[in-house]
């Protein structure tokens, strides 16, 4: 049985090994011819079935390559979809890079008639070049980065375009901050003499001119040796809720600042002004009139009557030396009084440099108390983010006031935006902070006149109190929510922490800005008054 199941190949192969071991007989010419004849027929019918064998493992090997390969149908396209791939990415980028090479163009030729119409001899314009170029160069690198992105493979990048070396490393800040040169402040040092008190009085304007008033006084008494009496809050402003007093005498790393409260608890009551010896003559001796005199009276304050020192006008006032103080105002009594002294040209350099004239271990001396700043950068972080500009844009009883002067300083609104616009594209500021006393009439129109390169810029203002908000809940929580004065130094702090600051020109609200951006050190080389160098296009006639 197992013989007659054997297959035809087995056969042959017996008889092949047969005639291996057998000594053939010798062959007659029909034998091998007979031979002959087999030969190709046996390889023939070999190389039939080894050709059905690999047929089959063959189409075996491609079923489970169809299975286990994912995508198996891209093999065969891959070739072709990554042409196409590569060929559409270059279209892109050529259509990006001649896009960007038109912006290059207009931009150069702003650059260049901006160069035709400037003043050599005007630092700000030749800072508005110098950024122009920058910015075009770093154009041009970023459209030879286009035009590279279809050739490159993975993150490698030829030497020879090797585009993070065209710069050096180079980053040109066209608004960046100003260099205070603070280490060559001109300083004096305050120490007061025991028992020796300079009280000061502030009266003139708002809350700024009497911050500006309070700090002339420090460095009058600082030079006098003598110690500052902040004025009561019943014939002044709470200076303790916007300003931290007590912070003063910190920087000084002494007692040189008294409130009034503990001035009397110091004379036990006996609160009399030794010399009462006027700065201004003019137009009223001390800038004081009689009913304010009174209102001083009642707090218990004695004093003989106000004398001027020298002929003095509020409404011209003279630059006076720090030797013309001294030589007036050095006595020995123990309290002395010298009048507002807010329109005071006494050092005004001095005075007016970063951080003050009184040496001391702070930034500046008179700044906003510690919830109103941190209020003020939480309002930040909520709603302007780093980046922003800050907007003074006074209106409310600006149009007399500064068409009195020569020449005006109110701005029409459509000049003013395009005042506005030209810092945003110097500054590259997204958003701007709007500080302001002007009605919904004139920020509307202004809003929608602030518009670059078809984008609306936003104006913020601080929005009313709202409880899901948690931005202004410190202030909320110490009381100080609503105050008028608060709202104000809210409004300077988040003006002085900005970018670049526009300010209104003949403001003291803004020149308080400019005090604590100079002594913070974040004023900008782009800060500036609103059109400065500009007159008003359009002024009214006066009554």
């Amino acid at each position: 049985m197992h013989m007659d199941s054997s297959s035809d190949e087995e056969d042959d192969r017996r008889n092949l090994v047969d005639q291996n071991h057998r000594k053939p007989p010798s062959p007659s010419p029909a034998a091998v011819f007979h031979v002959e004849d087999r030969s190709p027929r046996f390889f023939h019918r070999n190389f039939r079935y080894q050709k059905r064998y690999i047929v089959a493992i063959l189409a075996f090997l491609l079923v489970i390559l169809f299975f286990s390969v994912p995508n198996f149908h891209s093999l065969f396209s891959s070739s072709s979809f990554q042409f196409d791939s590569i060929t559409d990415r270059v279209k892109d980028s050529e259509l990006r890079a001649i896009n960007l090479l038109r912006q290059q163009q207009l931009g150069l030729l702003t650059a260049w008639n901006t160069t035709r119409r400037s003043n050599a001899s005007d630092p700000n314009q030749l800072e508005d070049l110098k950024s122009a170029l920058f910015k075009q160069i770093s154009l041009n690198q970023e459209i030879q980065q286009v035009l590279l992105n279809p050739h490159s493979m993975g993150n490698t990048v030829e030497p020879e375009f090797d585009l993070n070396a065209t710069l050096n490393g180079v980053v040109y800040d066209r608004c960046r901050t100003v260099d205070q040169k603070l280490s060559q402040r001109r300083t004096i040092q305050w120490n007061p003499r025991d028992g020796k008190f300079l009280l000061a009085i502030c009266v003139s304007g708002q809350m700024s001119n009497h911050l500006i008033c309070l700090e002339k006084h420090i460095f009058f008494a600082a030079l006098l040796n003598r110690a500052l009496v902040i004025p009561s809050s019943k014939v002044d402003y709470r200076f303790d809720r916007v300003v931290d007093i007590d912070r003063i005498n910190k920087c000084l790393g002494k007692k040189v600042v008294f409130s009034f409260e503990e001035f009397s608890n110091l004379k036990k009551g006996h609160l009399h002004i030794d010399k009462f010896l006027c700065y201004f003559s003019k137009p009223t001796p001390c800038f004081l009139d009689d009913e304010w005199l009174k209102k001083l009276g009642g707090l218990g304050v004695t004093m003989n009557k106000p004398e001027a020192v020298w002929e003095e006008d509020t409404r011209n006032p003279k630059n006076k030396t720090v030797q013309d103080v001294l030589g007036k105002f050095s006595y020995d009594d123990d309290v002395m009084a010298i009048g507002d002294v807010f329109y005071a040209e006494m050092e005004p350099e001095w005075v007016m440099q970063p951080g003050g004239p009184i040496a001391h271990q702070c930034k500046t001396l008179i700044e906003p108390n510690r919830l109103i700043a941190l209020t003020a950068q939480r309002f930040i972080q909520t709603f302007l983010g780093r980046n922003f500009i800050a907007l003074h844009f006074r209106r409310h009883g600006f149009l007399k006031f500064c068409n009195a002067k020569k020449p005006s300083c109110f701005y029409p609104i459509p000049q003013a935006a395009d005042c506005i616009l030209r810092v945003v594209e110097r500054a590259d500021a997204p958003i701007i902070y709007l500080s302001t006393d002007a009605g919904e009439s004139e920020t509307g129109l202004l809003q929608s006149l602030v518009v670059l390169n078809g984008r609306s810029v936003p104006l913020v203002t601080r929005p009313a109190r709202n409880f899901a908000e948690k931005w202004d809940a410190l202030l909320y929580r110490h009381g100080l929510e609503g105050d008028v004065q608060v709202e104000a130094m809210l409004d300077k702090t988040i003006c002085a922490m900005s970018s670049v600051f526009i300010g209104a020109p003949g403001s003291t609200f803004t020149e308080d800005i400019l005090r604590l951006r100079r002594g913070w050190g974040s004023a900008s080389i782009c800060d500036e008054y609103l059109c400065h160098g500009e007159e008003p296009d359009i002024v009214a006639e006066n009554e």
